[in-house]
């Protein structure tokens, strides 16, 4: 789908806050309250907007902890990358999973409660996908910027 300079402002303008009325939105963006809302279902329909949701202080929620763990596979079979890969959809512990260049295979963004939580969750979880050549654990001891908001192109 082509975007406009118009769909990229309703997209960023959600983004801002998800919880905006039409009415509230056709303002911000400059448009009128029907075309606004034309747009925004259109940007639904073609995937750009996939969904809405709240922003939770992961603290508040009960895991403060977010961990970056590096995965390396002992192969890169069809086979073995499939089933790292559906078994890591599964976990909710993980919230994301990129595929990388370089030195590691995967970078998984993991969430803990505590120390004991994480160690559990590599003993319990990780160590039982198979084909997990080594893991690499990196803890986050601070946020300076955490943003969901792209830039405007």
């Amino acid at each position: 789908m082509t975007m406009d300079q118009k769909d990229h402002q309703i997209v960023r303008a959600l983004l801002q806050d998800g919880r905006l009325t039409n009415q509230d939105l056709a303002a911000r963006v400059n448009l009128s309250p029907s075309p606004c809302l034309r747009r925004v279902r259109l940007l639904e329909e073609r995937g750009v907007i996939k969904g809405y949701a709240a922003l939770v202080d992961q603290k508040a929620y009960g895991f403060p902890l977010t961990i970056f763990v590096g995965i390396k596979l002992d192969g890169h079979g069809k086979l073995n990358v499939r089933q790292f890969e559906e078994r890591v959809a599964t976990i909710e512990e993980i919230l994301d999973c990129f595929l990388m260049t370089g030195d590691i295979d995967y970078l998984l963004r993991v969430v803990a409660p505590d120390l004991e939580g994480y160690e559990r969750f590599v003993r319990e979880t990780l160590h039982m996908i198979p084909g997990v050549a080594s893991i690499d654990t990196s803890f986050a001891y601070g946020v300076v910027k955490q943003s969901r908001i792209f830039p405007m192109p």
